[in-house]
């Protein structure tokens, strides 16, 4: 704008300035549920899940603060979309992770690695699925989500104990502590190099190991 305004002055650079142009209501590129999820995913990342407004993921997002109701009530349906695709990717991961071998003692560790990994390759998904406070009685689709992934991960526990209630909480041991060595990480407590993922994946992994040996 500054060369333009020492070509022309003020009066003729009103006279050529097009007119702006505001998208209606509803639209952003053809994806406005995709463009809100994108806004509010970096909001997270800047600020965690509580500190931004509808109105804000509205505003990164460049449309009006009207038009995310199409597909979100609140700010809470907007971050309960973003949990649930947390979890979708948790799955993804965790069954990527436990096929990698017959042995349930090691699928749990790879599952404990993976883990760490999502933790860190999706920090802002991981804090709207484990920080926001959703309450899932207004979001079933989450509750639903959340007990896809533990029917992924529970059969393989309870092949080390056939106790139900012996192998959840054998499950929620190993992630308890592979949710504590996550945190442990991004507060760089676990050393800030490029090294320290791999050695933290490791770390819950030999973590996961000695939990089962306990069980066994």
């Amino acid at each position: 704008m500054a060369e333009s305004g020492s070509l022309v002055n003020s009066v003729n650079l009103t006279a050529v300035t097009p007119p702006v142009k505001r998208r209606p209501s509803g639209q952003h590129h053809g994806d406005l549920r995709n463009a809100l999820e994108e806004a509010a995913l970096a909001l997270v990342a800047e600020r965690g899940p509580h500190g931004f407004t509808l109105a804000e993921a509205c505003r990164r997002a460049g449309v009006s603060v009207a038009a995310p109701y199409k597909h979100f009530a609140d700010r809470d349906a907007l971050l309960a979309s973003l949990a649930e695709k947390g979890y979708r990717e948790q799955h993804l991961r965790f069954s990527a992770a436990v096929s990698s071998s017959d042995d349930p003692a090691e699928q749990l560790a790879s599952f404990a690695a993976a883990y760490v990994r999502f933790a860190t390759e999706e920090r802002a998904l991981f804090d709207i699925t484990f920080s926001a406070g959703l309450d899932k009685s207004r979001h079933p689709e989450l509750a639903a989500a959340g007990n896809a992934l533990l029917g992924t991960l529970l059969p393989i526990a309870s092949r080390i104990t056939s106790d139900q209630t012996a192998a959840f909480d054998l499950l929620v041991r190993i992630a308890s502590a592979a949710h504590g060595l996550a945190l442990f990480l991004q507060q760089g407590i676990l050393g800030a190099d490029q090294d320290s993922l791999p050695a933290t994946e490791e770390r819950a992994a030999r973590t996961a190991r000695a939990i089962v040996h306990q069980k066994s």
